[in-house]
Order: structure tokens, then C-alpha cells, then sequence
């Protein structure tokens, strides 16, 4: 589980070299800070000056590996959509403290429209997301339904891909 974010007191301004600096720093998290300058035209100081000042905003909240999935028995991706029975504070409190305690666990989304929650889970085989959903999120109090979508492909996966 990640720790809660310190409230900002304002909004970080970020102008085009930020950006620059921001959309760099997503595709390579581990570059250099000679690389980081080069790669936004300005140098290594500014960089640096820059990336403390984005860090301690943050605006770049950490850096992290990006695991072969299937290295780690996370090969199979699974969207839930989740609808609880009711909206008190009750259910949603508990389905929360149990949601985040699920295996695989990549995020939870509460959501507008048809349902209430969209989570994604990374688990190993259909085995495992069978374990998942009748031993665990079947039995999660408060739960009135849930649709499992199984990810045959990825275009687009920020999580997993390099």
C-alpha cells in the first residue's frame, strides 16, 4: 500500500522545460542528469535545480522498476468492474479496506456511470484469478456484482512496459 500524499498548498506551475523535463522523466525514469539536460537542451545544473524543485513539489512523486510480468507470475491482466449493493459509508468503508488487500492489486478506481469501481489486478494464470474472485472479492461484504475482462493485449500499458 502506498502512504497518502501530503496536501499541496498550490498547484506547481510548470512551464515548457518542466514539461520537457516531466515527459523525459516518465520514458526514463534512470537517466543521468547530463543525460536529462541534453535530452531538454539546457544544463546539467538547471537540471538538477529543476528536478529538486519538481521532486520536493511533488510533482515526480518516486521512481520505480518496471518488472517482466510474467518474471513475477503477474502475466495476466484483469479489469473489474465492481458495483456495491449500496453507497453508505458502511459498505464503500469496507469494500475499500478489503479491495486494497487484494492479491495483484495494481489500482482501484471509484467511478461514475454503470458502476462503482474499476480495479485492475495482475495475477499469475487462470488459476490464480479464479482463487482471487471466489475466495476473495465474492466475499467481500457489500458487493451486489462484479465483470471480470481478462486483457488478451496490450497497446498501451504505462505499468508494464518499457
Amino acid at each position: 500500500m502506498t502512504a497518502p500524499r501530503r496536501a499541496r498548498s498550490a498547484q506547481p506551475t510548470l512551464d515548457r522545460v518542466d514539461r520537457r523535463i516531466l515527459d523525459h522523466l516518465a520514458d526514463h525514469g534512470r537517466s543521468s542528469l547530463a543525460d536529462l539536460a541534453e535530452a531538454v537542451s539546457i544544463s546539467p545544473s538547471s537540471a538538477q535545480r529543476r528536478l529538486r524543485r519538481l521532486e520536493s513539489e511533488e510533482v515526480v512523486r518516486g521512481y520505480r522498476a518496471v518488472l517482466d510480468p510474467e518474471a513475477v507470475d503477474r502475466g495476466l491482466v484483469v479489469h473489474l468492474a465492481v458495483t456495491l449493493v449500496d453507497h453508505t459509508a458502511n459498505t464503500v468503508g469496507r469494500f475499500e479496506r478489503h479491495v486494497v488487500e487484494l492479491a495483484g492489486l495494481v489500482s482501484c478506481h471509484h467511478v461514475t456511470g454503470d458502476v462503482d469501481y474499476l480495479i485492475r489486478v495482475d495475477v499469475a494464470d487462470v488459476e490464480a484469478l479464479d482463487v482471487l474472485l471466489r475466495r476473495t472479492l465474492a466475499r467481500v461484504p457489500g458487493v451486489a456484482r462484479f465483470t471480470t475482462m481478462v486483457a488478451t493485449s496490450a497497446l498501451v500499458d504505462r505499468v508494464t512496459q518499457v
